[in-house]
């Protein structure tokens, strides 16, 4: 750890952190591969050692990208990880897509990992929000409080640039990755979520990778596409008109529009009450 790079400010909450953690004999971390659950998961690998397990719920909705990922960084970094399936979609509930359709993935995602913590005499369960998710509509923050799921970073007031900085400092190699959520988070509240959709959106996002956009989302309204990128990028993204229009229509697209606000957090959100 290199403390000197660090403000000592964040060397408190590091600190704090590492505290927190060790009041937990043994725990499950909620692993998805994202850089807030990795850093969590280094952490809790500091204090608790093999006494942590990482696991990873797979399900449909998640990039195979960011999967492999979980599982390159777990073996990097030397703490255990486990992968368990899920299928939200098989909820009719979760597939109509409601407003508080991330309560209802979460809650069973939570439900996973206790089941597998309470099978094994594993003492608590730990995700890995941070306390800018305090600032968006999170509506799976009230399965975490429900089934008595903790959160490290929140708690001791650790934001997202914190914990890239962190990482970066402890030349942990996802301190850079840029933000993933799941792909349901793409498509609009009360359109139905289905498997075809969500590969769709999956195989356009990483044709806009491909392509050298690191930061994207693609919005997915039936036949439609809204692509955010960051604003300095829209150019460039025009500069691709014609590759994504024709890549974009093999997929089923019939049509493609670009968002000119750039990408911004849960711009699907906007609008809602907190």
């Amino acid at each position: 750890m290199q403390k000197n790079q660090l403000d000592p400010a964040l060397e408190k909450k590091w600190n704090q952190l590492l505290q927190l953690l060790s009041g937990f004999s043994s725990a499950v971390i909620a692993y998805s591969g994202g850089v807030d659950s990795s850093f969590l998961a280094y952490a809790g690998y500091q204090v608790m050692r093999d006494e942590m397990i990482a696991i990873t719920v797979i399900t449909s909705l998640e990039k195979e990208e960011i999967v492999k990922n979980a599982s390159t960084y777990a073996s990097q970094c030397g703490f255990r990880h486990i992968t368990l399936p899920a299928n939200p979609l098989k909820s009719l509930e979760f597939s109509a897509n409601p407003v508080d359709r991330c309560y209802l993935c979460k809650k069973m995602l939570l439900e996973v990992l206790w089941e597998y913590a309470n099978r094994f005499h594993i003492e608590t369960v730990l995700e890995g929000q941070n306390l800018d998710d305090e600032n968006d509509y999170r509506p799976g923050r009230k399965a975490v409080d429900e089934s008595r799921t903790r959160s490290p970073l929140l708690e001791v007031g650790l934001t997202k640039s914190d914990i890239r900085l962190l990482a970066k400092a402890f030349g942990l190699p996802f301190w850079s990755q840029p933000s993933s959520p799941c792909l349901a988070s793409r498509i609009p509240y009360g359109t139905k979520i289905t498997l075809e959709a969500i590969r769709r959106i999956e195989s356009a996002e990483s044709f806009l990778y491909s392509l050298g956009f690191s930061v994207v989302r693609v919005r997915h309204y039936q036949d439609m596409a809204r692509i955010e990128v960051e604003p300095e990028k829209l150019d460039e993204l025009l500069g691709n008109r014609d590759k994504i229009i024709q890549y974009f229509g093999s997929i089923g697209y019939k049509c493609v529009s670009l968002d000119l606000q750039g990408y911004r957090l849960g711009s699907l959100n906007e609008g809602l009450i907190k």
